[in-house]
């Protein structure tokens, strides 16, 4: 089945209401084995990427990440272009309720452009690859003044079975209160929708933002692989 219907069967409502009440949504099996084996053994064609960061020298933590560059692979530019306009038909009404003067278009065409119009026009779709002891600081990928709030990651690998550790970890951050830890391992294939930034919590007084930052704890053995799809382009 192609990426698009399985995008279109996707329960949206469902999708909506866990990214309201959780601030991730997390889905199975969108891609297939042989879609995510072919994603790992493309890392090393230097044809794809515009990018290579060593998350070490930075201290963004151990590992490392490419940036695609454009055109991007068929499968990235159908999952990205096919899951952004569910995905904003839920981030406006978190603008809406958080009384936020912004309005996300229905496309991600005009979304790019956009984010082109601020000088944004550098690809921000990302495969990662950590290896034992690698983990990812906690972190929020803005990458300029034009910014959605929401992405998604798509798991490469199997948990137990291709590495150990290396969980996917929301830290939620509430005004006046302790910090909630996440701790999510989604399978090979699965997607995890999640929050950028911020998302909005109903309070006594209305909505106020929570702020939420994303990271992976560390890998005690194995590889780990993942695709992160980010729909504004960077600076």
């Amino acid at each position: 089945m192609e990426i698009k219907k399985r995008i279109d069967l996707l329960d949206w409502d469902t999708i909506a209401n866990d990214m309201n009440d959780k601030g991730y949504a997390h889905i199975s099996n969108i891609l297939t084995g042989d879609e995510c084996d072919e994603l790992v053994s493309q890392y090393n064609d230097i044809s794809l990427y515009r990018k290579t960061i060593n998350m070490e020298r930075y201290r963004f933590g151990l590992g490392e990440y490419k940036y695609y560059q454009y055109p991007l692979p068929a499968l990235i530019q159908e999952l990205r272009q096919n899951v952004y306009p569910g995905l904003a038909s839920i981030a406006n009404n978190w603008m809406r309720v958080l009384n936020i003067d912004k309005i996300f278009p229905d496309n991600l065409a005009q979304l790019l452009e956009l984010c082109h119009s601020q000088g944004q026009n550098k690809p921000t779709p990302l495969i990662l690859k950590y290896g034992k002891g690698g983990y990812n600081t906690l972190h929020q990928d803005l990458y300029g003044d034009v910014y959605f709030p929401m992405q998604l990651v798509l798991f490469l690998n199997e948990p137990g079975t291709d590495y150990k550790g290396g969980e996917f970890v929301l830290i939620e951050q509430r005004p006046r209160a302790q910090s909630k830890a996440m701790v999510l391992n989604p399978k090979k294939g699965d997607m995890l929708l999640f929050t950028t930034n911020y998302r909005p919590v109903k309070g006594s007084k209305g909505y106020y933002r929570v702020n939420i930052k994303h990271g992976v704890s560390e890998l005690k053995d194995g590889k780990r692989h993942t695709l992160g799809i980010i729909f504004h382009d960077a600076g």
